[in-house]
């Protein structure tokens, strides 16, 4: 897969899990994988921050801006940093008119597909112990193999 298509998945990846954070009840695994993989697109090079936005719909009445940021035909919002104010221009109210190109990917394959860009799996050598089972006997197995005889049974 060339570098151009691989950079388009993973913008694929990040929309399916931005999609899957905004209606999951607990987000925030969701959104710190998204983060990070945006931080390291942007520190590759393959993302640009592009500007800041208004907030649609502030928390508590509160206006604030997030950074824009353009991956491939893809654009994301995030938490701006401190400096991003002073470099970044401020783009105003969200276009309702932009949208994201409609891909579709599963959950467990977008997970999959950023955390290995993340964090690549590293060589690990596995060492298997042997498993000790212990047998454990049943209360209701017979001890001693001689029959029982009882005098009450008998009729003595």
């Amino acid at each position: 897969m060339d570098n151009k298509q691989s950079i388009r998945q993973l913008a694929i990846a990040i929309y399916t899990v931005n999609r899957h954070a905004k209606t999951a009840p607990d987000n925030k695994q969701l959104y710190t994988l998204k983060k990070m993989a945006i931080d390291k697109l942007l520190h590759s090079g393959n993302a640009e921050k592009v500007g800041l936005h208004f907030v649609d719909n502030p928390k508590f009445s509160k206006q604030h801006s997030t950074v824009l940021i353009r991956c491939d035909e893809f654009l994301f919002h995030t938490i701006p940093e401190k400096e991003d104010f002073n470099t970044l221009p401020h783009l105003g109210q969200q276009d309702p008119a932009s949208r994201n190109p409609q891909e579709r990917m599963s959950l467990k394959a977008a997970r999959e597909l950023l955390s290995t860009y993340i964090d690549p799996p590293h060589p690990i050598t596995v060492v298997k112990q042997k498993v000790k089972t212990v047998r454990k006997r049943s209360i209701h197995s017979i001890q001693n193999s001689q029959s029982f005889r009882s005098s009450y049974l008998d009729g003595k």
